[in-house]
């Protein structure tokens, strides 16, 4: 079970992905909401449950109902990944019913002593990744991430090749926003950076998002650029997916589209402002050299927030120490040096 956010529900993939190959035996049943289903999608022996927060699953009635439809699926152990009140629910009742349960440990006192303002203990905590991995061998199976495959690029429909022109370009993700403000760039620097960028003409640089306002502001980065162009509105969520996957290199905050791109295997470069990597939310398989952080010695308070929901007085403009040249220079030296993580 994991039930939101997309990022989060991003990188329970490679996890998964692990576990199927190393127990081809053992049948997985996802259970998350519907919108995230295409994340599963041609891994072997998977199966997905579609978990109706609306109508059918609301509520402890729905919750209920929910375990007699899993029920249903002769289910023999249970992995909690989101370990909330509403998966607790469910789990509790397979607990009560004979079955095997685990769920996962977020570690919330290191996050604290991590993100307080005073006392702070500034370490490295456990992935998510490894996290999850935990939760399977509570249940007795030991997963190894360290050598992980992904699945094959794409091909991409002829509709997708007409929205992103040339072929044989270098193609570049850019997914600028985030829930939180203060885990976005700021916007004046961000088209620093896409101005950049787009000198080059062998490249072509592609802008996610979602929403109006958001879609309204990549038109904005992207004005009078030929080889930069808005993905966000024009494709399905699937459609999404299969062109990030083929992406030569995606530059995220730290957010989801960092997570869905490092589960397809491209190369993530993400920026961090009010959060930071050690808080274990790094993207899947890739090197901390490309987690560009803010400046802890102008902003010895970072990271403030695990998910950047707190605001703190004066940290307003902690990603501005974060230049828009080093981004630059990091797509670049993956574009050009084709370094593998």
């Amino acid at each position: 079970m994991r039930l939101s956010a997309m990022g989060d529900v991003a990188m329970t993939v490679p996890v998964l992905r692990a576990f199927v190959k190393q127990y081809p035996q053992i049948k997985i049943t996802v259970i998350s909401r519907p919108f995230f289903k295409p994340f599963f999608e041609g891994i072997p022996n998977l199966s997905f449950f579609a978990f109706d927060e609306i109508d059918r699953h609301k509520g402890f009635v729905g919750l209920l109902r929910l375990f007699k439809d899993l029920k249903g699926l002769k289910i023999d152990a249970v992995a909690d990944l989101h370990s909330i009140l509403r998966s607790k629910f469910v789990r509790v009742f397979f607990a009560m019913s004979g079955k095997k349960t685990a769920a996962v440990d977020k570690g919330r006192a290191a996050k604290k002593a991590l993100t307080q303002p005073k006392n702070k203990i500034f370490q490295q905590l456990p992935t998510m990744f490894e996290r999850h991995v935990k939760v399977f061998e509570q249940l007795g199976f030991t997963v190894y991430i360290t050598e992980p495959e992904f699945p094959e690029k794409a091909v991409l429909s002829p509709e997708i090749l007409e929205l992103i022109g040339k072929k044989n370009q270098k193609l570049i993700g850019i997914a600028p926003f985030a829930q939180y403000d203060s885990k976005v760039y700021p916007q004046d620097l961000m088209q620093e950076v896409i101005n950049q960028l787009a000198l080059d003409t062998t490249q072509t640089i592609l802008l996610f998002g979602g929403g109006k306002m958001e879609i309204e502001l990549l038109y904005s980065l992207a004005l009078n650029k030929e080889n930069v162009i808005v993905v966000a509105g024009k494709i399905k969520f699937q459609q999404e997916l299969q062109l990030i996957s083929n992406l030569n290199v995606m530059l995220s905050m730290d957010s989801g589209n960092a997570h869905i791109a490092a589960m397809l295997g491209v190369k993530v470069i993400t920026l961090w402002g009010a959060t930071h990597p050690y808080a274990g939310f790094s993207p899947f398989n890739q090197s901390l050299e490309n987690t560009l952080v803010s400046d802890r010695n102008l902003f010895p308070k970072l990271p403030t927030s695990v998910y950047g929901n707190k605001k703190v007085v004066g940290y307003e403009k902690a990603m501005r120490t974060i230049s828009p040249e080093a981004i630059v220079l990091k797509i670049n030296g993956i574009l050009d040096n084709h370094l593998e993580f």
